[in-house]
């Protein structure tokens, strides 16, 4: 039995004009109930009512919801299930119904469908993040969806950048085998730059991606989700089917976990809008045909290869071969590998590395830079230089730690020997070692700092010597201030 109040409130909104429906929405009510109390407005007999199974667990009920107020009813279940709880999903859904926030009046849209290759729909999801060791990644997800056929495909990231939103597309259309006439997107910047009305500019690295498959991209109306619908369920259908009671070891995983379920479970449903399991009915024939070449989507950066022989990107060092230092090569990356090229020539690949602070080398290429620091140690010039001592041997151990070029700095040290002498030149590179100058310049500056002769100038001198001998008496400061002080009282 429900309050006099609220009784009251039954009748007064009828008599506003509002109907039944509208009443037990407003109210949180059944429709059966405000017929009810409408044809017979005095309470009804009490009947004795059992207690409800929910309420030995409504603590724990109200916990979940505390942590996510629009859980779906079946997931509270299994929850509800491992602490004792055997009611069934009805007696659930009737408490949710009264406990949740109410969304206010739905708002009706017109149901348009596709014809079959006529659209596609994208969008992109946020999916928390993964760690790596201590790295933390935030995750997206790419959903591409087949406006007739509702097929889905889903394409996993570490980021929404503009490289990466044309790798996803890319792999979609491969795995559509074929591409739309149009492609709908909402107003993310990636795809629309500038948007005034019905006035829209794309953003141009995205219609240059787009030129070459012929593909009219089509931008939805501001907070207008309801234009792409189609994708817009399908991210809520990966989150709620998908995304549950699994774990994820990096992005890979993610990605071939998803392909899996893509294959075995997404694609494979009877959709409750078709009818029909969207692999079933989708039809590959109406898809135009990918160009054989296809654009190359990866990021792409112009990078200097340091001393260490390793690039920096992305947090990480990836190495080159030894003879690239000092040169600039482009860096080609998605989220698998990492490419080095050299005048359009693959120098390098490495597996990707999310994780951050990381060194990622190839063997090969240390083995190389061995090789090198062994044969460099049997030049001429070098041993020469060496034999100078141990102070000499040091000094080249702390030149390689530095990363400075042996030879270069050994021959103008060896130049510096010759012009100062073993013995002042010995002296300037221990005084080198001491401060950690490593470099030849440094030590040449030593040197020519010490040959500089040290001059004590006297004061200039008069002719006059009864003007050398003059002495000043230092003023008394007390004096300036007692002829402030009077200043000061005349003033006022």
């Amino acid at each position: 039995m429900i309050d006099r109040r609220t009784v009251f409130e039954i009748h007064r909104l009828k008599e506003e004009g509002f109907k039944v429906r509208a009443i037990a929405r407003r109210l949180n009510l059944n429709r059966e109930t405000v017929h009810r109390y409408l044809e017979t407005p005095e309470p009804a007999i009490v009947r004795a009512k059992r207690q409800s199974k929910l309420v030995p667990f409504k603590q724990n009920l109200d916990q979940l919801l505390a942590q996510d107020p629009w859980v779906p009813a079946p997931v509270l279940l299994q929850r509800l299930r491992t602490l004792g709880f055997d009611g069934q999903l009805t007696i659930l859904r009737r408490y949710l119904r009264s406990h949740r926030p109410s969304h206010g009046s739905p708002q009706a849209f017109i149901r348009f469908e596709s014809h079959p290759g006529e659209q596609m729909q994208i969008d992109w999801g946020h999916f928390g993040s993964l760690n790596y060791q201590g790295t933390t990644r935030k995750l997206y997800a790419l959903a591409v969806v087949e406006s007739h056929s509702r097929m889905l495909y889903v394409q996993y990231t570490h980021c929404q950048k503009q490289e990466v939103l044309h790798q996803g597309l890319l792999k979609a259309f491969q795995f559509f085998g074929g591409t739309p006439k149009e492609l709908v997107v909402d107003n993310m910047l990636t795809a629309v730059k500038e948007r005034q009305g019905r006035l829209i500019r794309f953003n141009e690295r995205f219609l240059d991606f787009l030129r070459p498959f012929s593909i009219l991209p089509r931008a939805c109306n501001v907070c207008a989700a309801y234009e792409k619908g189609k994708v817009e369920r399908s991210i809520g259908y990966l989150r709620k089917n998908f995304w549950p009671l699994r774990s994820f070891t990096d992005l890979g995983d993610v990605n071939a976990q998803a392909a899996q379920w893509l294959h075995e479970v997404a694609n494979q449903r009877l959709h409750q809008t078709t009818g029909q399991k969207p692999l079933e009915r989708f039809k590959q024939g109406a898809l135009k045909a990918l160009p054989e070449l296809l654009p190359d989507c990866r990021e792409t950066l112009q990078l200097l290869v340091h001393a260490d022989f390793a690039v920096r990107f992305d947090g990480n060092c990836y190495t080159a071969p030894p003879w690239c230092i000092g040169r600039q090569l482009i860096l080609k990356a998605d989220h698998a590998l990492v490419s080095l090229y050299h005048k359009e020539k693959v120098v390098a690949q490495h597996p990707r590395c999310f994780r951050r602070y990381q060194r990622i080398e190839l063997p090969q290429h240390t083995e190389l830079v061995k090789k090198l620091q062994k044969k460099l140690w049997q030049d001429r010039d070098v041993s020469l230089f060496a034999a100078l001592g141990e102070d000499a041997r040091q000094y080249l151990n702390a030149l390689s730690d530095a990363q400075q070029p042996i030879k270069k700095n050994v021959s103008r040290l060896l130049a510096l020997q010759d012009r100062y002498g073993t013995q002042q030149f010995m002296a300037a590179l221990q005084k080198a070692l001491i401060h950690k100058a490593m470099g030849a310049a440094y030590v040449e500056n030593i040197l020519q700092q010490q040959s500089i002769p040290l001059h004590n100038h006297p004061p200039v001198t008069l002719k006059n010597q009864t003007l050398n001998n003059i002495r000043l008496e230092a003023p008394c400061l007390a004096d300036y201030d007692g002829l402030v002080l009077q200043r000061r009282k005349k003033d006022d």
